[in-house]
Formats: C-alpha cells, structure tokens, sequence
C-alpha cells in the first residue's frame, strides 16, 4: 500500500544451530547473569577481507512480460493446476501459470464495479478455501461506500471454466463498519486448522480515537477467526464471554496488513503498521492483547494508567524510522531455491523497500538481517512448492533468488558506508555488533573511546587466558575516539577500523565531519588537524594525529598478536549491555563467542585500571607501562632494545631496573630507571617528553601527567620484586 496507509505498509538452519546449541562451553551461565541473552548474528559487510561478501539473496522480476495494477496478494491455486492468482487493489483478480515465461493472464475475477478504491481502500484480501480443487470456493475481502464498510465475502469458480469465478456467487459472511478510510487490514489466510483467519485494523484515524482495538465489542484492531461458512468456532477464546465478539482470536492491532502461517509448524506471523515510531513483528495466539493503542512495538503510547508492558503480549520484533515507515508482513522461508533463508521470517518496509529476514528461536528474535532493497513492496505471497513472491507497486511480481558473490576489493569511503553501525550519528551499532569496555585504556591525549567487536557470520574466538585470542578472517574491531573541548561540548576525532584480512590484520581511520554525523575514510598516509580546547586557564590549540595505515601496525604488533584490547584481563569487568549490568566475559562466553570452554570468569585476572588510586601502586604502574609500552617492548617486539613491560612479567625480567640505555635521550642519566630517584631515569622522562626521544613515539602530541606522576611515583617507591 500507499504511505499513505502509514501501514503509518542457511540464514536460520546454521545460525540458529550455533545460537541455540553452542556457547563454547561457558554453559553455566545463567540468563539473570549475563548482558545478552542470545547471540545476533552480524549480517556481512561491505569490508575487503580478501573473502566473499554474499548478499544472501536477490530480487529478481519472477514474469517479466506481466505488469500488474497496485498488485495486494499473490496466491497459489491450491489444486495441483501450476497457476498462481494476483490480487490487483482496484478490484480485479488475475489468473495464469506460473512460468517466468508467461505472457498473458485471464481476469479471474473482476468486482471493480462495487469496489470503492483508493488510498487504504480497495479488493484487499484473497484466500483460497482449503478444499478448493473440489469446491472451488475463494474468499475476498474488500472495501464498499455508503456506508463505508469492508466485506468479506465467499465466491467459487464458474462451472467448467477453472480460469473464471462465477460473480454470482457471491456469499457475504461479514461487513465491519469502518469509520475513516483507513488501517482497513485485510488479510485473509487458512490455518492448519481448516479455520479462516481475518486481519482488521482499528478503523483508522490517529491514535485510534474510538478506543477499537482494546474493545472486545467490535471486530477493529483484531485477528478474527471464521469458520469456512462465516460462522464462529466454538473453541474460539471469547466465546460466551458477556458482551464480547466471538469471532475475535487477539486483539489489540493497530493495522494488520499482512499476516501469514509458517508451514512447516502453523506459527501465525502478522506485521502490526506503526503510527509514528515503531513497525512491529508479533506471533499471535489464542486471546492474545498485543497493546494498541496503549504501546506502539514496545513504546509506551497512549497510556495514561501507566499500564506495565507486561500487561501485553510484546511484539517479537519492532524497527523505527532509521529503518521504515510501514511494514509490510511477510513469511516464513519455507522454498528451496534459497538454502539460507530456510526458517528465517522474510518482511520488507513499504516506505523504505528494505527487506530483512528475522530469525527466532522459539522463544525470542535472535537475528535480523537486511537482505535486499526494492520498490514500494506491498505483499508477500507463497507459490505452491513454498517459494517467496513479492508484490510491488511499480505493477511487477519479484522472487528470492540466490545472489552471486563477489569479494569487496575496497574500504568503504565513509564510515556510515561501512554497515558497522545502524546509525552513525547516535553510534548506534548494526545488529550483532558488540560494544565492550576494557579495564586500562592506553593514553589518547584525553579523549574518551568507545569500542566495538564484529565477528563475521556465526564464527568465534579462539580464546587464551593469557595473551592474545585467535581471530577469524573478516573480524572488525572498532575504536571511536571523541574530546571534550570545553564544558559539554565533545568533538568527534575519528573512528578506526582494525580489520582480519585473509593476508593479516590492517588498520584504517574515518576523520568525522564537522557536523559529526558521519566520518570519512582517511588517506593510507594518515592527517593531522588542530583541536580547540578551552580550559579554567585558557584556549590551547591540540594537534591529532590520525595514523598513517602503516603506522596501526606500529602498535598493533605481530608480537602483541595485533589485538590489545580484547584480551581475558582487559575484559574481566563489568559493562553496561541494554538487557542488564553483567560481566563481560560471562556475556561472551554464554552468547556463544569462543571455540572452547573459558572457565569461570573470576578465574582470569583483571587488568588493573592505572587511573584506580585505590589499587596497590604496583599494580597501577605495571598496568601503565603494559598498555602504553608492552605492545612494543616485549621478546619478539619491533623495538630494538631489550625491555619487557608486560604486566606478568617479574621485576627482575623487565630489565629496566638500574640497566644502562642503548641510546639515550640528551642530558639523560644514560640509566633505564634509576630506583628510588625518578628524574634520574630514562624510562620516566621519556614519558614526560613528546619529542622523537618521547614514549610513545607517535600519535600523541600531549605529555600524560597523571601518567608522568604515576611512573615517577612507582620509580620512587622501589618496584617491588613480583
């Protein structure tokens, strides 16, 4: 349908195996004790590891000789006969083979006549009957003027011609009274149990003004449920109940345009139209209340008891406006033609034309993937071995297809560009990527980070209680870096991107714009710009170095195992995920994102925060020297001399304390560290400098004198022997 109907209108087999029945052997975790209840399976990205980047499907015209006319419903002929129907809004139903070849159709039915059409309005709904290979009897359900109505109503096939209804035959089972020409619903489906299913909106208008949908006197807002004659089943769930409709099965809908049942288990899927915020997936079950108008999704809408979202079956799915407008409701995967789709919910935004496939485990979504992009699709429909069609507005029929893959051979030029974040503006990351803290953070000359982890499909981690964890191709780590430059005001500085090629680890960097809503790629040799900080004491100028491509591997080196923050000691903290404050590594390991079992999570040492003056000064120290310099400084490192500032290595080993310099800096004391006296040791007045005889030697142009204290501190106080 039109915006106007504001409708505001293997994926699943391998992914669901490993989200359900892998957890890398962190098992105990209970669900009160992790962040995240399930993994979300990171849909591919335009990155050039050096592997394929499959989109999963695509769209591809399925009758290229046939044009349809606002096309609402597309339907198998339930009788063996090949032939598929399209149901066209203005009133007409069309009938012909299903054969990408076709090039002509019969007019099956044509009831434009008494039709009243336009906008939300028109022949909306079609449903064969389940016996129709010896009955012949369809159902429609459809608009009408004065009074203003939709009528659902029973015809059957003309004797002796199986291409032409008989449009006398028409039987009406039903007319709900519509007060405004729109949210209609107007979908009709046949359960596994012989029954006939029936969408109705709340009869429109904003905020459904009549209060329709929580009514159990009227039949708006509603899934109702008929038998084949119109009459009511017995064991529907308010039959008998005093005032109440029996033919309603849930309620609570603001426009159900689109609802269907998987095949494979009977699931009644339906896609409920958003007013002004959120579109929504829900599975509907006997008596069922799914909210409106008192949540839209899970927003809380008109609500002025303050009515709990408990109060409410929840919706299993719900997207706002950076995705679409109206949703148009779809299927469960049930074909053959496109393995990866199999038991994925397949939906699409009539607004936006994005298509997305949704996984769910029976209990919850655990993925949602963006799949193809096409024009204004109104409706799915299954064809009789359970392939998917799509009915858009540009008058074509469009099928799922498998996509050819070709690898990405180029970085992204913005960062937006890059599919790690849903929205780049508010950082609000894609699906399945995951934001993480650690413990020490490295010197950034004051800026403030923010990290995230994407791993490709369903892989994982290879974990390490010491050291570096072992990293499939295509895994992208990204660090946001941000500055306060005066009271409230914060200056977005760049993103990195460190990325798992096939050939090894690379970094890029996004500079952010001015406005800060998106980031552009910087060149391979790297930019420096000039930051405004206002102080208490003044307005300094601060320059930004964003590294050259070459310069990530300075720190991210070979003998660190190129990752530094994703380590056991740096993860063993507590993070704010969403679902609830819980341990990092607990989450990680009970979403199932490493190949092995890791252990309880307090049996791996935290890396201690330097900025903790709580901590023993050792420790404080140590973990400085280990996340500035260690990278570096460390057997096998890229530096020429012989120090080792990892935190677990003893005192004695470092070879620091009172070992003569290789090269030392001008007017120095030509000693390492010089115990007891910090002015007379290297290693301190290093890190008090930022010239070339500074630590480190790039990408900071502003002394750390938290960081100058802390080292001089410990150097004073005799490292103790560890």
């Amino acid at each position: 349908m039109e915006t106007s109907r504001r409708h505001a209108g293997s994926i699943a087999a391998t992914a669901l195996a490993l989200l359900t029945g892998c957890s890398g052997g962190g098992g105990s975790s209970s669900p009160d004790d992790v962040g995240i209840a399930a993994r979300v399976i990171v849909p591919p990205l335009p990155l050039p590891t050096g592997l394929p980047q499959p989109s999963p499907v695509q769209l591809e015209v399925a009758f290229p000789a046939l044009v349809f006319d606002r096309p609402v419903a597309f339907a198998a002929a339930p009788d063996g006969s090949g032939r598929v129907f399209v149901v066209e809004q203005p009133g007409r139903i069309r009938v012909f083979a299903n054969d990408p070849a076709v090039t002509v159709t019969r007019v099956f039915l044509d009831i434009r006549p008494v039709v009243q059409f336009g906008g939300e309005e028109g022949l909306l709904g079609f449903a064969c009957h389940p016996d129709f290979a010896t009955n012949g009897f369809f159902y429609v359900y459809y608009t009408r003027g004065t009074p203003r109505r939709s009528v659902l109503s029973r015809f059957h096939v003309s004797a002796g011609d199986p291409d032409a209804a008989d449009p006398a035959s028409e039987v009406v089972l039903m007319e709900i009274p519509q007060p405004f020409s729109n949210h209609n619903g107007g979908c009709l489906a046949f359960g596994p149990d012989g029954k006939l299913y029936v969408s109705s909106g709340d009869g429109g208008n904003a905020n459904d003004p009549f209060d329709n949908a929580q009514s159990l006197t009227n039949l708006l807002g509603k899934v109702l449920r008929l038998e084949p004659d119109g009459s009511i089943p017995a064991d529907n769930p308010f039959v008998g109940t005093a005032g109440a409709r029996g033919e309603i099965w849930a309620y609570g809908l603001r426009n159900p345009w689109r609802m269907s049942f998987d095949r494979a288990n009977g699931t009644l899927w339906l896609g409920d139209v958003g007013q002004g915020a959120e579109e929504e997936i829900d599975i509907v079950e006997r008596g069922a209340n799914h909210g409106w108008r008192v949540y839209e999704g899970f927003r809380s809408n008109v609500n002025p008891a303050a009515l709990p979202a408990s109060d409410f079956v929840a919706p299993v799915h719900s997207y706002g406006r950076d995705i679409g407008a109206s949703i148009t409701g779809g299927y469960v995967y049930r074909g053959a033609a496109v393995p990866a789709l199999v038991g994925a919910y397949v939906y699409a935004d009539f607004v936006s034309g994005i298509v997305q496939a949704l996984v769910h485990d029976g209990v919850q979504a655990v993925q949602n993937s963006t799949i193809a992009q096409t024009a204004n699709p109104a409706a799915f429909g299954e064809d009789a071995s359970g392939e998917l069609h799509l009915c858009c507005f540009d008058g074509r029929i469009r099928r799922f297809a498998p996509a050819p893959q070709a690898p990405v051979t180029q970085m992204p030029a913005s960062l937006s560009e890059t599919g790690l974040f849903a929205d780049v503006a508010t950082l609000r990351a894609t699906d399945g990527v995951l934001e993480y803290a650690v413990n020490a953070e490295a010197w950034a000359d004051g800026a403030a980070r923010r990290r995230w982890l994407a791993l490709p499909g369903a892989s994982r981690m290879q974990f390490a209680a010491e050291g570096a964890f072992g990293f499939p191709v295509g895994t992208a780590l990204v660090k946001h870096f941000e500055i306060t430059t005066s009271p409230g005001v914060v200056q977005r500085l760049e993103t990195r991107v460190l990325l798992r090629h096939e050939s090894g680890w690379q970094g890029y960097s996004y500079r952010w714009n001015a406005g800060g809503d998106d980031a552009v790629l910087a060149g391979a040799g790297g930019e420096d710009f000039d930051v405004t900080i206002v102080e208490p004491t003044g307005t300094r100028q601060e320059s930004w170095h964003v590294p050259a491509r070459a310069e990530c591997a300075s720190c991210h080196t070979a003998a660190a195992g190129h990752v530094l923050g994703v380590t056991a000691a740096q993860l063993q903290r507590s993070f704010a995920y969403p679902l609830r404050t819980a341990n990092q590594l607990r989450t990680w390991s009970h979403i199932g994102l490493f190949t092995t079992a890791i252990g309880a999570p307090a049996s791996h040492a935290a890396r201690t925060d330097p900025r903790d003056v709580a901590a023993p000064l050792d420790d404080r120290a140590r973990a400085y020297l280990d996340v500035n310099c260690a990278h570096c400084h460390r057997p096998g490192g890229p530096t020429p001399v012989d120090l080792d500032l990892r935190f677990p290595v003893a005192s004695a080993s470092m070879n620091v304390l009172g070992v003569a310099v290789v090269t030392g800096v001008p007017a120095g004391s030509g000693v390492r560290v010089s115990v007891g006296v910090h002015t007379a040791s290297e290693l301190w007045s290093r890190i008090a400098r930022r010239d070339v005889f500074g630590m480190p030697p790039l990408a900071s142009s502003v002394v750390d004198s938290a960081g100058v204290d802390l080292i001089g501190a410990w150097i004073d106080a005799g490292p103790p022997p560890r």
